[in-house]
């Protein structure tokens, strides 16, 4: 990270750093800027001079345990990475039907066989995320758990809505990403995403 900033400098000049919105922003002497956000937001507050090094401190302490959920209509993939290590995982395909363009009773017929089938993944991926992530009693969550989920929006909303996950989703961070069908490939990649710092540069 902090070479990476050492870089920016070299390229666009002495750069004045700040904490906004949880990121840290940067803004260089020939106007360029870079935010750089990690997974957990930086708080305010009473910060050295050098935004970067509070930055660099904050990422050194991962979340532990970091759970990762993605779900697309064609599966899913749950892991849990503690220090930084995928300890445990689970992938599974299960196939949720595309919207059609049948009106009619056709339409209906379809629609509630593509409810069902998304009820029937989300089952699956529940059970997989209680089995992996939850404690012993299937509901709690162990002290400094984040979650990061993956894929398809509203399937992930509708899957933390569950009762039994509500504990897991209420330690959801703001990062959702943007993946393909789940597999282990993309499971690992996901895990790298989520860890890193993300980074928007703007040239002036």
């Amino acid at each position: 990270m902090r070479r990476w900033v050492d870089g920016f400098v070299e390229r666009h000049g002495p750069a004045q750093s700040r904490v906004t919105g949880g990121a840290v922003h940067l803004l260089a002497a020939d106007g360029s800027t870079a935010v750089l956000s990690p997974l957990l937001p930086l708080v305010p507050g009473a910060l050295e001079p050098d935004a970067v090094a509070v930055l660099v401190q904050h990422v050194q302490k991962a979340p532990s345990p970091l759970v990762v959920v993605l779900v697309r209509r064609g599966g899913y993939a749950v892991g849990v990475v503690r220090e930084g290590r995928l300890t445990a995982s689970k992938v599974g395909s299960r196939y949720v039907q595309s919207r059609t363009a049948a009106g009619g009773w056709s339409q209906q017929r379809f629609a509630r066989r593509r409810d069902n089938q998304a009820a029937a993944l989300l089952d699956s991926v529940a059970d997989v995320v209680v089995r992996l992530a939850l404690g012993d009693d299937g509901r709690s969550v162990e002290t400094g758990t984040c979650l990061v989920t993956g894929g398809d929006r509203t399937l992930v909303d509708q899957l933390l809505a569950q009762s039994r996950l509500s504990d897991l989703a209420a330690v959801r961070a703001p990062r959702h990403l943007d993946v393909p069908d789940p597999r282990a490939d993309v499971l690992r990649a996901a895990v790298d995403r989520a860890l890193a710092v993300e980074v928007l540069v703007t040239n002036a």
